[in-house]
């Protein structure tokens, strides 16, 4: 069973939360079918601690707006590696560093992705000039 469409909406709008605070390399996997407790694995990376805590704040506010809350959070203080947990929706928000030692994507890689268009590349695409 694919993910479900609660859990779409919740990850592609996390998603485009993270791209608008500059997020490298987001990637929404379906890991419903390998797991039993959340949908989508939402990946995104940034290269300082201090930007991996300004995507973790803008996915955090952008969702309690539509009234959702993280169940768990882990990680803030260090800042290399956060976790937040929306039951349907897991975000893991690492530092570059990491995101290339643990390859969650490589340990996921089986499991079907979600398409995510940045908003702010396909604007700039648009734009004359370029």
């Amino acid at each position: 069973m694919a993910a479900t469409e609660h859990a779409r909406e919740l990850a592609l709008s996390a998603a485009t939360a993270a791209a608008d605070k500059k997020a490298e390399n987001i990637v929404l996997i379906d890991v419903s079918e390998q797991l039993v407790i959340t949908d989508v694995f939402l990946l995104a990376s940034a290269p300082s601690d201090r930007q991996v805590k300004a995507i973790v704040d803008a996915i955090e506010e952008r969702l309690l707006a539509t009234g959702e809350k993280p169940i768990r959070r882990e990680g803030q203080r260090d800042g290399r590696w956060v976790l937040l947990d929306y039951a349907d929706v897991v975000v893991h928000v690492q530092r570059n560093e990491e995101r290339t030692y643990y390859e969650l994507d490589r340990l996921w890689r089986d499991c079907p992705v979600i398409p995510f268009t940045d908003p702010a590349v396909v604007a700039e695409a648009g734009e004359p000039g370029r």
